[in-house]
């Protein structure tokens, strides 16, 4: 993993940027803030700079609730939404990538850096629930580590089916990296996604993660309301469920709380070593006992207890 400054920004205005061949691309991202079309197309604008098929911006820290602003994908199915929840079932609370523990003292004021990181790199959990299961394979990212102690990531991610990204491509992210994070910030105002307060958190304290805000330019669930129950341990939602149905087998409680906690059926799957038709068959069962048939009523019954 490799940690490094931006470029001074104390240069004349543009002189290094807009000279450079990723003029045209700043131009075009600075066309679409505050479009609908912001999260898909920035991929599109920055492929001559960075050729990523997959980008998010996210918050994330011990003193803030982890948030999820806008996350897209091109040339792929979009799967950064299950990256996502992939990312706060745990591997979160243990995150190095960023070159620093999130248990270190805050910053004296925010402090910009670049990072770039191959999945190699990764922790174990975090490695395989988030980039193997998703075909994720490198990730360049511009952030700023906030005063609060927390992060503000602009992340563009690599897959498998894409060549390494070159030193001369990490070059030219580079010296886009600050106005991009600039325009990012920006993009969010502009869509009234406004950043949250980070007020003082604890998980001792809380008992559970935090649960993160609606994406800004993302296509969320159906229960997308119900997100509170998203990100509780999966040791609070076997004992909600078991309170709703006594006769929930294991295998169904674990299917049921992965299920609350946003998975897909295949992350299930790969997160229980089970086949999808094997998840889909303890769902039914349980759906059954709970006299329920989808999901949006499991949600709402275990918002009852």
């Amino acid at each position: 993993m490799r940690q490094w400054l931006p470029p001074s920004l104390q240069t004349p205005p543009g002189r290094q940027v807009l000279h450079s061949p990723a003029s045209q691309t700043l131009a075009s991202m600075v066309h679409r803030l505050g479009g609908n079309n912001f999260a898909p197309g920035l991929l599109q604008d920055l492929e001559p700079v960075l050729p990523a098929a997959s980008w998010s911006v996210y918050r994330t820290g011990q003193r803030c609730k982890p948030t999820l602003f806008m996350s897209a994908s091109r040339g792929v199915p979009d799967t950064t939404q299950d990256c996502w929840w992939a990312y706060l079932s745990g591997p979160y609370r243990s995150d190095r990538t960023w070159g620093r523990a999130f248990d270190e003292l805050p910053v004296a004021q925010p402090e910009t850096r670049l990072c770039h990181v191959t999945a190699s790199e990764v922790q174990g959990e975090h490695r395989a629930r988030v980039y193997e299961a998703h075909g994720v394979a490198e990730r360049v990212s511009v952030v700023e580590y906030e005063s609060d102690g927390s992060v503000f990531a602009v992340n563009f991610y690599r897959h498998l089916h894409q060549r390494a990204f070159s030193d001369r491509q990490i070059g030219a992210f580079e010296s886009v990296a600050p106005v991009l994070l600039a325009l990012t910030r920006k993009h969010i105002d502009l869509s009234h996604a406004h950043l949250p307060a980070a007020p003082a958190w604890t998980e001792a304290a809380a008992g559970t993660p935090p649960a993160p805000a609606a994406a800004a330019a993302a296509t969320l669930p159906a229960e997308a309301s119900l997100l509170p129950l998203a990100t509780d341990g999966l040791p609070v939602l076997r004992m909600r469920l078991l309170r709703l149905q006594a006769e929930l087998t294991d295998r169904e409680l674990d299917v049921c709380a992965r299920l609350l906690q946003g998975m897909t059926h295949e992350g299930i799957a790969s997160d229980l070593g089970l086949g999808v038709p094997t998840v889909k068959t303890y769902r039914n069962r349980a759906f059954a006992r709970l006299g329920i048939h989808f999901r949006n009523e499991l949600f709402a019954r275990v918002l009852g207890v």
